[in-house]
């Protein structure tokens, strides 16, 4: 049917490490559950409607876990779309929404994946090393020009906290974080775009 609302669903599979794509429509949404399932057979995503919300089984290829989501149907079937987290790492490892934003966001996870398996010999190592290096010399740069980096809170003190793959801004008065990803070549081109940094105060 013609104009029929879509929804995009994303993930990479954990057995072939292969990004999966399927689309569905919101009225069959709506209707009844849902199966996306990788081509190699290993994993599928699963979309349950309960009614007032919506139950996503998430098989992710982050950590290779199967995680539980719960959305409002307003959030999983119209909009910009969301973005399901890892539980074990706190990245982002499933997205749903528009085919577009979806195809594109499931592009960065797939690097961001093969560089998790290249460096599974090597947890201490960052995920890479030269993108890690630029976003703190960046960091470092919007820290120098005046209130670069705040929080909503009205505090200008922070602390970082480097990790494997993102660098944490910390407010040190109401300890709200701001995670700034440093993996791909584009978390360092969306930092490059910021001239200040604001952390959400709680």
């Amino acid at each position: 049917m013609n104009g029929e609302q879509m929804r995009t669903f994303g993930y990479i599979c954990p057995d072939c490490g292969k990004p999966v794509l399927g689309t569905r429509s919101v009225f069959a949404l709506e209707a009844s559950n849902a199966e996306v399932a990788c081509e190699c057979g290993a994993s599928a995503l699963r979309v349950e409607n309960e009614g007032e919300r919506f139950r996503v089984l998430v098989p992710c290829g982050i950590c290779g876990e199967t995680h539980q989501a719960f959305c409002r149907p307003e959030a999983l079937l119209e909009g910009n779309g969301i973005g399901l987290g890892c539980t074990e790492t706190g990245q982002l490892c499933c997205y749903i929404g528009p085919m577009e934003r979806v195809a594109g966001a499931l592009r960065e996870l797939a690097i961001l994946v093969e560089k998790e398996r290249e460096q599974k010999g090597n947890p201490e190592a960052f995920l890479d090393n030269v993108i890690m290096y630029e976003v703190l010399s960046e960091l470092k740069e919007i820290a120098k020009r005046p209130n670069g980096i705040t929080c909503s809170c009205g505090s200008g003190r922070y602390s970082m906290e480097v990790r494997h793959a993102a660098v944490d801004l910390v407010c040190q008065d109401c300890g709200a974080k701001l995670r700034i990803p440093a993996a791909t070549d584009e978390d360092l081109d969306r930092l490059c775009c910021h001239m200040k940094l604001k952390i959400r105060g709680k």
